[in-house]
């Protein structure tokens, strides 16, 4: 009798020792998938750019917390593993989400270039002059040679311009000659001066009579 008591005793205790041990390994999981989603949920919070700039660190942490409730999944019964593991692959699929939008903030941004900027990249080289027409960047000791350059580019591609072309051009010209004025007071020499000069008098009648040319020519085509 008193054998039976102490096998009896002996199997109660084992089963109380498994019990222990898969509640154990239940608590565990739970732990692990619960700070898992209290990550995602924390970085749902956090603007894109913040996290863009700590990827590395957030994508590290997540794959971490992601494989210890893995790990402690593969610990339960079957009967509730697959439920614990729907949870992962839910806070899986929010994390992708997360990371397309980081992806996308990454990426190289594509720079759309309007028509009077390409322009005027055209004659004095990529966003040297902007909206505003400054051409603070001139000075006595240049503005010789931006003249020439202006006018080197106008004739290399004054058969490419539209009427709207010539049409900026003039804006262009007419800030270049503001900018002059101003350089003439801070000590241009006349010798560059003159040589402005006999720029600007090959420029005027050429411009005027392309310009007209572009006029009639989209006239002609706007018939056809």
């Amino acid at each position: 009798m008193k054998k039976r008591l102490l096998q009896c005793g002996m199997l109660c205790g084992l089963l109380l020792t498994i019990v222990s041990c898969k509640n154990k390994e239940k608590q565990e999981a739970d732990e692990k998938i619960a700070s898992l989603q209290t990550y995602i949920d924390s970085l749902e919070r956090v603007k894109t750019t913040d996290s863009e700039a700590n990827w590395d660190k957030i994508s590290a942490d997540f794959d971490r917390k992601t494989k210890e409730s893995n790990e402690a999944i593969s610990r339960l019964n079957d009967d509730v593993k697959a439920k614990n593991k729907a949870r992962v692959d839910s806070i899986n699929a929010r994390y992708v989400i997360l990371k397309t939008k980081v992806e996308a903030s990454k990426a190289p941004k594509k720079v759309v270039i309007n028509a009077n900027q390409r322009l005027r990249n055209t004659f004095f080289g990529a966003d040297r002059i902007g909206e505003d027409m400054k051409f603070g960047w001139v000075n006595k000791d240049n503005i010789l040679e931006t003249y020439q350059k202006f006018f080197d580019s106008y004739k290399a591609n004054k058969s490419k311009f539209s009427r709207e072309d010539y049409d900026e051009v003039k804006l262009i010209y007419e800030a270049l000659d503001s900018r002059k004025n101003t350089v003439e007071k801070e000590g241009l020499s006349s010798s560059d001066n003159m040589k402005i000069a006999s720029i600007k008098f090959k420029f005027a009648p050429m411009f005027k009579v392309n310009r007209i040319g572009a006029k009639a020519r989209e006239n002609e085509e706007a018939k056809e």
